[in-house]
Formats: C-alpha cells, sequence, structure tokens
C-alpha cells in the first residue's frame, strides 16, 4: 500500500511540475527573415506543437513545384526539419491535421502520407478548406512527444 501512496505522489509532482512549466516559442531564422506572424513551434512540456507547415521551399514563400505530390513531399520535409531541430523525428509525432484545399486530393495525399508514417500511425484528421496562404494546396500541421 505504502509503494502505492508512493507512486500516486510521484505522479501528481511529475504532472505538477510539467503544469508548471512556460511555453518555450521557437522561430528559426527563414522564418524570421520572412517576418512572418508565428512560431515554427511551441514547447509545452514533453508537447512539441508544430505550426501547419506548407510546401514551400525553404526560406521563401514560393511553392514546390510538381502540384499536390511535389508541395505534399515539401511539406514533410519541412515538418522534418522542425522536428529535427528539437532532436525529434517523425516516430515522435502524436497527431496530425491536414488541411486540403480539394477533398478529392486526399487518397493522393495519403498514399504519400503513408510513406513518412510506415509504422504507427499518429492520431489525425483532415477537411477541405476554401483556401490556404500562398495558394498551397495542403498544409500539415503536427504535434510531437518529446522526451
Amino acid at each position: 500500500m505504502q509503494s502505492l501512496v508512493v507512486a500516486l505522489l510521484l505522479a501528481i509532482s511529475a504532472n505538477l511540475v510539467h503544469a508548471a512549466e512556460r511555453p518555450v516559442f521557437y522561430t528559426n531564422e527563414e522564418t524570421k527573415a520572412l517576418n512572418l506572424p508565428f512560431s515554427n513551434a511551441v514547447r509545452v512540456g514533453n508537447l512539441l506543437i508544430l505550426s501547419g507547415q506548407l510546401g514551400n521551399l525553404p526560406g521563401t514563400t514560393n511553392l514546390a513545384p510538381c502540384g499536390l505530390e511535389g508541395e505534399t513531399r515539401q511539406t514533410f520535409a519541412n515538418i522534418e526539419q522542425v522536428l529535427a531541430a528539437h532532436d525529434a523525428g517523425f516516430d515522435d509525432v502524436v497527431k496530425c491535421t491536414i488541411l486540403l484545399t480539394d477533398i478529392d486530393d486526399w487518397p493522393a495525399f495519403n498514399e504519400i502520407y503513408v510513406e513518412y508514417f510506415p509504422g504507427n500511425k499518429p492520431a489525425r484528421s483532415a477537411f477541405a478548406t476554401a483556401g490556404l496562404a500562398i495558394g498551397a494546396r495542403v498544409e500539415v500541421e503536427c504535434m510531437a512527444h518529446l522526451p
């Protein structure tokens, strides 16, 4: 019984420590140089929340060529860059939200998506929208668990 009480107290203490942590906002130099009004990611405890990523070429607002496929692959390259800056990778992603300008692109998007998540799949939502920033066809936002 005593060990159960100790375990509960340790669990409560750990949660209070994480609850007391202030968010840490990260903005890379490329985003700063483009004067974009958002952080690339925010860390709260062990959760890294990424801003939605588009298929823009790094350091520019130019979209990758080759339509949906090119944009989707560049979107995941951009996500990978943000994750890597925090010593994380796709295996650490626990949630994705997918925004498409055309829901008919969902099957083609999924063919590429599974290449980045061949094992465990993050929880996910997907929906179509009337438009995305810089004329993009796809946007992906993720949350990752960090050690």
